[in-house]
């Protein structure tokens, strides 16, 4: 009989492990019927997308928001499909009203089991029409925001040595996206945070999930603040966060999410697009950062009069809303972006 060599013997052990590797990565999957799911920014875009998810899985849900309208219609939602909801008004970037919301979160429905950081705000324009508020205001809720919730819940988590902790940050948050300078700088502040967190509690049984998306369908650019050329610049943005095939429903983007989350996967990277540019951005920097270079010639320019600061909502114009921003558009009326009155 003649042996297998030792390369072949060496691929069918990885094989095994492999196998074995994944056999105990589904069996150790965070279950979440009867667990309690805090999401931050929970009642309109990815957030209640989100919520929707973990509520159909079986779970408890708090969710938080600083719009108490928009959060009772999310609430009213949610309950529809059978959820014990909790709805709380809060900033998250206020630390005392972050811990009381926990703490009444925690009362009501039990210790935060799974904590998902999504509250998120958005600036667009040229660097030159940024104030210094507005990479204030990105830090306040992108990066503060994901920080007083999670020293909030790490305590019980650890005690308990169980819990998950995820953290949506953004592609923005590993390369840097012109006309989005507060928003990718907060961003990258997160995913170093939440990388570095993830090392620390590993062992006590708590996972950090770092989450990463690239541009995705949940109707966020009619509430995202734009500077400079507004009328322009929420035209890009808008059409560019609707076009099928660079972007992802938030449906799709939910699942991805909490599939990865559940499984305690370290990074949860979508979609293909945004895998390509991180990749190409680790292995050919100046190559990027040429190509980035030239789209950013591509945007508009700095005005030279008016740069204050306008809602995507009250920059509307012949391009946006219109065949272009279709999908944008239904989804912002899907989640909760605009309230039922209002035109997309």
């Amino acid at each position: 009989m003649i042996g297998r060599s030792p390369t072949a013997a060496l691929v069918a052990a990885a094989g095994a492990c492999a196998v074995l590797a994944l056999r105990i990565r589904r069996r150790e999957q965070f279950k979440l019927r009867g667990r309690t799911v805090l999401v931050t920014g929970g009642s309109r875009g990815l957030g209640l997308a989100l919520a929707r998810e973990v509520a159909a899985q079986g779970a408890r849900v708090a969710i938080c928001g600083r719009d108490p309208d928009a959060l009772d219609r999310a609430r009213t939602a949610l309950e529809r499909i059978g959820s014990e909801v909790m709805a709380v008004e809060c900033d998250v970037g206020d630390r005392a009203a972050v811990r009381a919301m926990v703490a009444a979160v925690s009362r009501r429905l039990g210790p935060v089991d799974m904590l998902i950081n999504n509250a998120g705000v958005i600036e667009v324009g040229p660097a030159e029409t940024m104030e210094v508020e507005d990479y204030e205001e990105a830090m306040a809720t992108n990066f503060w925001g994901m920080l007083y919730p999670t020293l909030e819940v790490i305590p019980p988590m650890r005690s308990q040595r169980s819990g998950r902790i995820v953290n949506i940050t953004s592609i923005g948050g590993k390369l840097g996206i012109p006309h989005l300078l507060p928003y990718s700088a907060s961003k990258f502040a997160a995913v170093g945070f939440s990388q570095g967190l993830r090392a620390e509690l590993a062992g006590e049984g708590v996972k950090v999930v770092t989450v990463v998306p690239g541009l995705m369908r949940t109707g966020s650019p009619r509430n995202a603040i734009f500077r400079g050329q507004h009328r322009a610049e929420y035209a890009w943005f808008s059409i560019s966060d609707s076009l099928p095939g660079l972007t992802v429903g938030a449906e799709e983007a939910a699942r991805r999410i909490i599939a990865g989350a559940r499984r305690g996967d370290a990074e949860v990277l979508f979609p293909l697009t945004a895998r390509l540019a991180a990749v190409l951005n680790a292995l050919a920097p100046d190559l990027t950062a040429g190509l980035v270079g030239l789209a950013a010639r591509l945007l508009p320019d700095p005005p030279s009069g008016d740069t204050g600061r306008r809602q995507g909502k009250e920059s509307r114009s012949w391009l946006s809303p219109s065949w272009l921003t279709r999908l944008g558009d239904r989804a912002a009326r899907r989640y909760n972006q605009v309230a039922p009155a209002e035109a997309p």
